[in-house]
């Protein structure tokens, strides 16, 4: 068992430290530290199928052969240069509207979907506009992130919390929604100051943007009318996912299905398009986490977490909330807030205390502490994989010195709020 809990922990920092360092591609690494936890029978492979989150992978699936269908009609050009022309032309106006945007939808859809319809829309417009895409798609990271964090939907942590403890969708929008607006508010002051001098362009290209005839983008209607039906379908079936009884990951294949069956395309030109590189990251990635949570690593944090509070319900909660954004950050957080679920349970059952603060300052922790590392949060690596599509790579370091300051600033505020509101 020592020897088991040695070679999974020492694996799993290794493979971590080398996708860190960006020395070898990150699917390459994780699936070779795969493969070293099979060979050395730490998982078997039945272990290994069984511990992908194959809902993640089939949503993300469904979604980008959605996106990669609807994009022949032009409609992201259309959206882009319209959002470019409503700002005239302004990069900080573009980077306001579509963060504003991705953090509305984040809360309304979910992370993944909104950074999937949107980084094309802001690849075009970027380009158009002759700037560097990088500084959008950080702020595209982190409001989707951030929003995602104010509803029950929004993010996977929150829907395993409301699942887990009847809290509802009200429930979330009026505890978090208000730190939220203020965390979103915040962020956006600190990115512009950040990347005020690379925020122009020349008035040549603002007169080019304010030209353009945004209507001749539209290559074909008839496609464009299937896309957007299938597309409205789609999200109203996230919508409504909980009371019609069925996942969101079947709600996207369903409408992959549908619009491939009625589009035409020929199949193998869509799935050539599909993030497979960023699909088999994800899978590894699942399967790394769970070996070491089934050798009790996440648990044994965990426990040790909570024993430490001594059923004190200030130092407990604040403990929650930055456990989880920093484990958060480099982990996961699926596996975590699973884990840490009972043990939360398992507290109110022990002692009189009220630990309804205590899922707000999981549900903060885990969805804000996404935005600290690349590889924090779905829409992160699905945006890194983008962008690395289109020779405009982010590196690790590169978004950690950005993101991860932010990411801290986020839980200040989050601390100030639960102290305020639910633990003086």
């Amino acid at each position: 068992m020592v020897l088991t809990l040695f070679l999974t922990v020492s694996i799993f920092i290794l493979t971590y430290a080398i996708i860190i360092s960006e020395k070898i591609n990150r699917m390459t690494i994780s699936f070779f530290g795969v493969i070293l936890l099979v060979l050395f029978h730490v998982i078997d492979l039945k272990f290994a199928f069984s511990s992908i989150d194959f809902d993640t992978i089939s949503l993300l699936i469904g979604m980008m052969i959605i996106v990669n269908i609807t994009k022949r009609t032009g409609v992201f050009q259309y959206i882009a240069i319209r959002s470019a022309k409503l700002a005239k032309g302004d990069p900080w106006k573009i980077l306001l509207i579509l963060s504003i945007i991705t953090a509305v939808s984040s809360a309304l859809l979910d992370n993944v979907t909104t950074v999937l319809l949107i980084a094309p829309i802001t690849l075009v417009m970027t380009e158009a506009l002759e700037i560097n895409p990088i500084p959008f798609m950080f702020a595209q990271i982190l409001s989707a992130n951030i929003g995602g964090t104010a509803t029950l939907i929004g993010d996977p942590p929150n829907i395993m919390i409301g699942s887990e403890t009847g809290l509802g969708f009200m429930d979330f929008v009026l505890n978090l929604l208000p730190v939220v607006i203020v965390i979103f508010i915040s962020t956006l002051f600190l990115l512009k100051r950040r990347y005020k001098a690379s925020l122009h362009v020349e008035e040549r290209l603002k007169k080019k943007i304010m030209k353009m005839d945004e209507k001749l983008s539209l290559t074909d209607i008839k496609l464009l009318k299937k896309s957007m039906v299938v597309l409205t379908c789609t999200i109203t079936g996230f919508a409504i996912h909980q009371f019609i009884g069925i996942e969101t990951a079947t709600v996207a294949l369903a409408g992959a299905a549908i619009l491939l069956l009625i589009s035409n395309i020929d199949p193998e030109e869509i799935l050539h398009e599909v993030e497979w590189v960023t699909i088999f990251f994800f899978a590894f990635l699942f399967i790394l986490v769970a070996a070491l949570e089934n050798v009790g690593v996440i648990d044994w944090i965990a426990h040790g977490m909570v024993a430490l509070t001594k059923g004190n319900i200030v130092f407990t909660a604040l403990l929650i909330l930055w456990v989880s954004a920093v484990a958060s950050s480099f982990l996961d957080n699926i596996p975590f807030v699973a884990t840490m679920i009972p043990l939360i349970k398992s507290i109110g059952a022990l002692s009189p205390m009220n630990i309804t603060p205590l899922w707000w300052a999981l549900a903060l922790g885990a969805c804000l502490g996404g935005n600290g590392t690349m590889i924090g949060a779905s829409a992160n690596v699905v945006v890194a994989g983008i962008l690395e599509k289109h020779n405009h790579k982010i590196s690790f370091i590169q978004y950690m010195k950005v993101a991860f300051p932010l990411m801290i600033l986020s839980i200040c505020m989050a601390t100030v709020y639960l102290y305020v509101f639910y633990l003086n």
